[in-house]
């Protein structure tokens, strides 16, 4: 399955089998490369919050994972981001950018290869996040992210998604040893990638953003 250049798809995250956030996006490309999308500041999302309006963060995992909790719809209100797939990779490489437009280095993100989806109407691709991150400054050096948050949930097995820790250091080992080398894509491609200013802004969810998971 290939995506349309300009097409708007989303980008949804799932804990298991409960999808925790939704964001829209535009394929720049979608080649034998993989999949790059487009997050532009102001979207709309949809995040996972406990019905107190708590965040994940604000708890310790093993009560995250038995509380009350609600999908809301929000707004990026971050810089926009470039998310690049490559086929089958059990990772994803987010390009982030300065207030200014600058690139500001590489995202990591360790997670379960994406899956993708096409309604017609609306389309995406669903991953399960695993958590542990590896930062990326512009000068490739490199640094893990989450471990302590990562270790925290593999502490409570019942509620956690995660059944083979070492298979994801690996991918992340496999990542780095690319950045280490400079090659795609951390070679330079798209750092200097700019939105063409008469993109629209999606503002609000399309219908179908809460269909079950493509996993």
């Amino acid at each position: 399955m290939r995506f349309a250049e300009g097409r708007s798809v989303l980008y949804r995250n799932f804990s298991a089998d409960r999808l925790v956030n939704v964001r829209p996006c535009r394929v720049i490309s979608d080649d034998d490369r993989g999949l790059l999308l487009w997050l532009a500041r102001g979207s709309a999302v949809v995040v996972d919050v406990a019905v107190d309006g708590r965040g994940v963060r604000d708890m310790p995992f093993a009560e995250w994972s038995v509380v009350p909790r609600k999908r809301i719809v929000a707004t990026w209100s971050g810089p926009g981001i470039l998310k690049f797939f490559p086929p089958g990779a059990d990772h994803s490489v987010w390009f982030f950018r300065t207030p200014e437009g600058g690139f500001a280095g590489w995202y990591v993100n360790l997670e379960q290869h994406a899956i993708r989806w096409d309604d017609g109407a609306v389309a995406g691709v669903d991953v399960m996040d695993q958590d542990l991150d590896v930062v990326v400054a512009p000068d490739r050096t490199w640094r893990w992210k989450d471990e302590d948050e990562f270790a925290e949930r593999l502490a409570v097995p019942q509620h956690y998604w995660v059944p083979d820790p070492d298979a994801v250091w690996a991918e992340g080992r496999r990542v780095i040893r690319r950045i280490e080398a400079g090659e795609f894509p951390f070679d330079g491609t798209w750092t200097d990638f700019r939105p063409d200013p008469s993109w629209p802004v999606p503002v609000t969810m399309p219908d179908g953003w809460n269909r079950p998971g493509a996993r």
